[in-house]
């Protein structure tokens, strides 16, 4: 059965005047002209997108869509009416985002995280910014210190709450020096913890070896860099080190302390020398 909002790959069964039927006898849908790649014949196979068109009728196209139905996406808003918000997903058509699927009422050009799905009741693609609802719970493929893929969602006192790999909710706690994840923006983190409730506490920057490893690496290219000097201390305001190194203070004084005991570096009152 070919499924809407979904990506497939499917037979040309043949060519009709508005485009190609693409599918199974039993179950076709049409891509039109515009779509069709060149040289395009009967017996071929095509990757499309399949989803509903202005009178609900299954239309594919070989655009690529931002998410499909099961996936979670930042989009922007362009419209807002009496049924509720479209979103630019990338095709002609927009995404409808329901009232009754909005956690709190939505602006226009505002960016927004959401989860597609198809309407139970009209089968039509829709958006939702329940996300958490969409939620799993860890299992043993999740690890403190993993690197994952992060997407910000929604701001609180503590900090960011983020969509971790895609499929797990955690919380990015605000550090002191540090900026966040804008909502809707993607990096790159680090599971810190992984508490016995399933929540999963998360972090910008690697946890333990791994980070005092990685902010000497980052310390000594500076260093290089800046031809050896780094005009850097302890006394340096933590937005300071996160603007020129990307690191936070603490970070940036373990990483100082281990180029130290290795007698990489020397200090002086305003900032640090590679001892070559």
């Amino acid at each position: 059965m070919i499924e809407i909002a979904k990506t497939a790959r499917l037979e040309v069964l043949r060519v009709v005047p508005m485009g190609v039927m693409l599918g199974w006898p039993q179950d076709e849908v049409l891509l039109p002209s515009r779509y069709i790649p060149d040289n395009t014949s009967a017996g071929d196979w095509l990757e499309v997108f399949v989803y509903l068109d202005s009178e609900d009728r299954p239309i594919a196209t070989t655009d690529k869509p931002i998410a499909q139905a099961d996936q979670f996406a930042s989009l922007r808003v362009v419209s807002v009416n009496q049924i509720g918000a479209f979103l630019d997903w990338g095709l002609p058509k927009d995404l409808l985002l329901p009232f009754r699927m909005q956690l709190q009422p939505v602006q226009l050009e505002q960016r927004i995280v959401v989860r597609v799905l198809c309407d139970s009741v009209s089968g039509r693609p829709v958006a939702t910014t329940l996300v958490e609802r969409f939620f799993e719970m860890p299992d043993e493929s999740l690890r403190e210190g993993q690197t994952v893929a992060l997407m910000a969602y929604e701001e609180t006192d503590l900090g960011t709450k983020a969509i971790i790999d895609g499929r797990y909710g955690g919380l990015l706690y605000h550090e002191p020096g540090r900026g966040g994840l804008a909502i809707g923006a993607s990096d790159t983190g680090y599971i810190q913890r992984i508490r016995d409730d399933g929540k999963i506490d998360l972090s910008l920057e690697p946890q333990g070896h791994a980070a005092i490893t990685d902010a000497r690496a980052t310390i000594l290219k500076a260093l290089h860099d800046g031809g050896g000097r780094l005009e850097l201390s302890d006394r340096s305001k933590p937005e300071v080190i996160q603007q020129k190194l990307g690191l936070s203070k603490k970070a940036f004084k373990r990483g100082v302390g281990t180029l130290y005991r290795e007698r990489r570096i020397r200090f002086d009152e305003t900032g640090i020398e590679l001892i070559e």
